[in-house]
């Protein structure tokens, strides 16, 4: 399956067709639906037939061990058949808001120069938990005229690859103290927001920071003695 989310992020509608439906999911032949990984929620869609009958994708997921993208459909209807031809439109404000925000943790990461023990994210908001030591504030209105400037000034986002090994050998380019890369691979996809940062990640992101938006940082409070967590929204 071809993973046009990584391809052209913007597409919104693909002409595609059913390769395997059964009671873990429904596989495409190609898809833009971003499935869960990486703190970014699976996409979801509608799925239009050459009659007109449509059925909405609830969730988008990879199997682990496959590693197909697995589209959940809301129930009510018969398996499709390999080879039944469909249109895939996606919901893209909810994608685009998540594009959005995934761009923006990357900025609070450069923000904030500590090391990420977790994050997460949906198409409100965002967070990302750093290990700080015990008693080091962070001052809200800082960070976020910060984050703005950095949105404002509309840094190309660029995707880049580079090879497991060629990773380790730059262990600063790792932020996630949580979660290791997959350093065995031949490749590995980067994120760049040009002169700003680079760092390895899987998420959908967009083009330019300043399509990000004005953000507003909600909550800071303490995860646990040496664990700061920052909560950052879309102000619109």
């Amino acid at each position: 399956m071809q993973e046009r989310f990584y391809l052209d992020p913007y597409a919104t509608e693909l002409d595609t067709y059913v390769q395997r439906h059964d009671a873990r999911g429904l596989v495409l032949a190609e898809t833009l639906c971003y499935p869960l990984g990486g703190g970014q929620p699976g996409d979801t869609g509608v799925l239009t037939f050459d009659d007109g009958r449509v059925l909405r994708i609830s969730d988008t997921r990879r199997d682990r061990e496959t590693r197909e993208i697995l589209h959940l459909v809301e129930d009510g209807g018969p398996l499709l058949a390999e080879g039944t031809p469909v249109r895939l439109t996606l919901d893209w404000d909810r994608r685009h808001r998540h594009m959005r925000i995934h761009t923006c943790l990357h900025l609070l990461s450069v923000v904030i120069r500590a090391g990420v023990t977790g994050g997460n994210l949906n198409d409100q908001s965002g967070r990302l938990d750093f290990d700080l030591p015990e008693g080091m504030e962070l001052e809200r209105e800082a960070i976020e005229t910060a984050l703005n400037q950095l949105i404002a000034a509309n840094h190309p986002v660029n995707v880049r690859m580079t090879s497991g090994a060629a990773l380790q050998a730059q262990p600063e380019l790792i932020k996630t103290m949580s979660v290791t890369p997959p350093l065995h691979l031949p490749e590995i996809r980067l994120i760049e927001v040009d002169g700003v940062d680079l760092q390895p990640c899987g998420g959908t992101h967009v083009a330019r920071t300043g399509e990000i938006g004005r953000v507003l940082v909600k909550k800071i409070e303490s995860k646990g003695a040496r664990n700061k967590r920052v909560v950052v929204a879309l102000a619109d």
